[in-house]
């Protein structure tokens, strides 16, 4: 039986909640982040410098160690996340902001555009540093790591996320 939501990890004042899409509905049955064997997730943090090893899915609650959390804009699983309609995002948009307010990151990481296009209502959206806050966070918007996104290379994600990394260790960005 799959549950309905993959839980948060999470606690208050991460230096970077990472958010993603929606749950993978393989996830969502594991009860663990990123588990799929072709997400690109654990390999990137871990290249770009937010952990010192590459953590494996099942032990995704240890990324809380390096002030890192977890999180999905829409907590509704679906195989893939074109499955997702304009009235989900919608539905989850007030929730999803009281999370963010209430955990108060540093930092939000949206991965891939969809969930911060729809969220933000701006059409348009940039890569890395947004120049708008979400909730008194500031806001990244990171190529999504799944392996259906083929349009990123392995290479191309972790320097999408060093970038965050590095802003997020120099008190000079202005974060």
């Amino acid at each position: 039986m799959m549950a309905n939501a993959l839980p948060d990890i999470i606690a208050e004042e991460l230096s970077v909640l990472f958010c993603g899409i929606n749950p993978a509905t393989s996830a969502a049955v594991a009860g663990h982040h990123f588990i799929s064997r072709s997400n690109r997730f654990w390999r990137a943090i871990h290249l770009a410098g937010f952990t010192p090893e590459e953590i494996r899915p099942e032990n995704d609650h240890t990324i809380l160690q390096y002030q890192c959390g977890l999180t999905a804009v829409v907590d509704r699983p679906t195989a893939r996340a074109d499955q997702l309609s304009a009235e989900d995002f919608t539905r989850a948009a007030a929730q999803f902001e009281r999370k963010i307010i209430r955990y108060a990151p540093r930092v939000v990481a949206f991965l891939g555009k969809a969930a911060y296009v729809a969220l933000s209502g701006q059409r348009e959206i940039g890569w890395g540093y947004q120049p708008a806050t979400f909730a008194g966070a500031a806001v990244w918007v990171l190529p999504n790591p799944s392996g259906r996104n083929r349009a990123f290379s392995l290479d191309q994600l972790v320097t999408a996320y060093r970038q965050l990394h590095q802003a997020i260790n120099q008190p000079s960005e202005p974060l």
